[in-house]
């Protein structure tokens, strides 16, 4: 692989991990249940997501940076001031915070096995719009464009909008630069058919090639939200691990509304610990964790 410009900055954010405060964090801030009541209400408000009361020791670890970051020395008093004053970059810096992405290339590898074979089923140039809508650090969309240039070529006539709700990972995601560790898994074939392997000061990194990264539009949506950008149909979503976040009301909201952006026909991959029979109006069950819009 070719050297790609060192003079472009190599930092990738994380994505977010599971974690609890330690004795000394907990010690911090005074952190009670009320409090935690109020973080859950609030992100469920804004991001649709339902933190379970198992979640103290995570919402406590990961909120004390902000703490940190905006000077406040309690949660009341941070929380009394987002609610009546915060501006829209400390709402996003607090549903960044309270997201998990976790993530990694050709997970769950027998979606993509069924997309290759998926887009296959039509004539060539025929035009594909897919959606991501849970891109995280990229390497899903990246997957999928890979997939698609496998199946199709490179004058493949396809068209990827990778979202999120978390604008730090989007970034990431954008800027398409990746630890060496992140892509040991892949083929020594699909390493030099994608990927610009770094040298000198930047070894140990790995860049995503220019002609995968223009197929690939990185948007921030919030699933729950009715302001979604899309006027063109969708062939194709992939929404996995994303659901699992929300109750069943808010589930079947943005189920419908998947609808509504999608081909009739279209195909809808969702991850393993998800299941939608009750919405069979709306998606019928294809394959494993694999759906049909009605």
């Amino acid at each position: 692989m070719r050297q790609f410009d060192r003079s472009t900055p190599l930092a990738v954010q994380p994505a977010t991990a599971m974690g609890s405060g330690s004795v000394a964090q907990e010690r911090e801030f005074a952190w009670t249940s009320a409090d935690f009541s109020r973080v859950q209400s609030l992100i469920y408000k804004h991001a649709g997501i339902s933190l379970h009361d198992g979640k103290h020791a995570m919402v406590y670890s990961r909120l004390s940076r902000r703490l940190r970051e905006t000077g406040y020395e309690s949660f009341d008093a941070y929380l009394d001031w987002l609610e009546r004053h915060g501006d829209a970059n400390e709402w996003q810096q607090f549903v960044n915070a309270l997201t998990t992405n976790l993530t990694a290339f050709f997970r769950e590898n027998h979606h993509f096995e069924a997309l290759a074979q998926l887009l296959k089923t039509k004539p060539a140039n025929t035009p594909w719009r897919v959606w991501c809508s849970a891109a995280s650090t990229g390497e899903e969309p990246y997957s999928i464009v890979m997939t698609a240039l496998e199946s199709l070529g490179a004058q493949a006539n396809f068209k990827l909008i990778a979202s999120d709700i978390d604008s730090r990972v989007l970034g990431a995601g954008a800027h398409a630069v990746y630890r060496m560790e992140t892509v040991k898994s892949l083929s020594q074939e699909r390493l030099k058919n994608f990927f610009l392997r770094g040298k000198n000061s930047n070894a140990g990194m790995v860049r995503v090639k220019p002609e995968l990264r223009k197929m690939i539009d990185f948007i921030q949506v919030n699933l729950i939200k009715d302001d979604w950008p899309f006027k063109d149909l969708f062939d194709v979503v992939f929404c996995r691990n994303v659901m699992i976040y929300f109750d069943a009301s808010t589930q079947r909201k943005v189920l419908e509304k998947i609808h509504r952006v999608m081909k009739p026909g279209g195909t809808l991959f969702v991850g393993h610990a998800e299941n939608f029979s009750d919405s069979r109006d709306l998606f019928v069950l294809k394959g494993k964790t694999i759906y049909e819009r009605v």
